[in-house]
C-alpha cells in the first residue's frame, strides 16, 4: 500500500520548516526535521553538531545509492567517506519511520528521493532572496552583515548535498509536485495550500 508523506525541499530562510510543522499539525500527523539528524546522532554516539558538519562535504560517488539497493555489508561501508555515511544512515532511519508511520511530514534530508516508491508528496518551499534574508535576522536571529552570506553558504550546501545524493538537480522544480513562493503567500496559506494539494493527490490514487 502506498503511504501518504509529505516531503518538503526548501532555500534557506524560506520558513520550510514552520511550514512543515503548520501543515503536519493541520494533518494530525508528525513532522521530521532536525530528529532525523539527532537520531543518526544518537545511534552513532557522536554529536548532531560534528554529523552536521559532515553533510557539509561534498560525497565521493554514487556508491551509496549502490549500497542501499543492495544491502552493504559493513566492512564495505566502513570504507566510505562520513559524509556519504551520514547519507546512508539518515536514510536508513528515514525508511524505518516510513515503515512504522503511514503519514508524516519530512522536511529535508532528501527525502522525495529516499520515499520515491513510498507515494509521496514533494513539495519546494521558496522565496526572494531578500526576503530570505530579512526572515534570517528577524527570525533566526542571524546577525545582519552576515545573513546573505550564511544564506548563500546554507543554500549550496543544501543543494550539493541533494544533488550528489540524488542524481537531480535541487532547484529544478519540475521534479515537485508543487511549489510554493513563501514571501508572496506567506507560512500559513502555504501550509494550507499543501494540505490541500495533499489531500486532493491522495484522492485521485486511490
Amino acid at each position: 500500500m502506498k503511504k501518504k508523506i509529505i516531503t518538503i525541499e526548501r532555500q534557506y530562510g524560506s520558513g520550510g520548516s514552520v511550514i512543515g510543522k503548520l501543515a503536519a499539525d493541520k494533518l494530525g500527523i508528525n513532522c521530521y526535521n532536525r530528529q532525523i539528524l539527532e537520531m543518526t546522532a544518537d545511534k552513532c554516539g557522536i554529536s548532531p553538531e560534528y554529523l552536521e558538519s559532515a553533510e557539509e562535504n561534498v560525497p565521493t560517488s554514487f556508491l551509496y545509492s549502490l549500497l542501499l539497493s543492495a544491502n552493504p555489508a559493513r566492512s564495505l561501508e566502513d570504507d566510505l567517506p562520513l559524509s556519504d555515511k551520514v547519507f546512508l544512515m539518515e536514510s536508513r532511519i528515514i525508511t524505518e519511520i516510513s515503515e512504522k508511520e503511514e503519514s508524516f511530514v519530512l522536511v529535508g534530508r532528501c527525502g522525495s528521493y529516499i520515499l520515491e516508491d513510498k507515494g509521496c508528496f514533494s513539495v519546494y518551499i521558496y522565496a526572494d532572496p531578500s526576503e530570505r534574508v530579512k526572515r534570517a535576522v528577524s527570525e533566526y536571529g542571524i546577525p545582519e552583515n552576515k545573513a546573505e552570506s550564511i544564506m548563500k553558504k546554507a543554500d549550496k550546501r543544501r543543494e550539493t548535498f541533494y544533488n550528489v545524493n540524488t542524481g537531480k538537480q535541487w532547484q529544478d522544480k519540475d521534479q515537485y509536485h508543487l511549489c510554493l513562493n513563501s514571501a508572496v503567500l506567506g507560512d500559513e496559506l502555504c501550509a494550507e495550500l499543501i494540505v490541500k494539494a495533499y489531500n486532493e493527490f491522495n484522492a485521485k490514487s486511490e
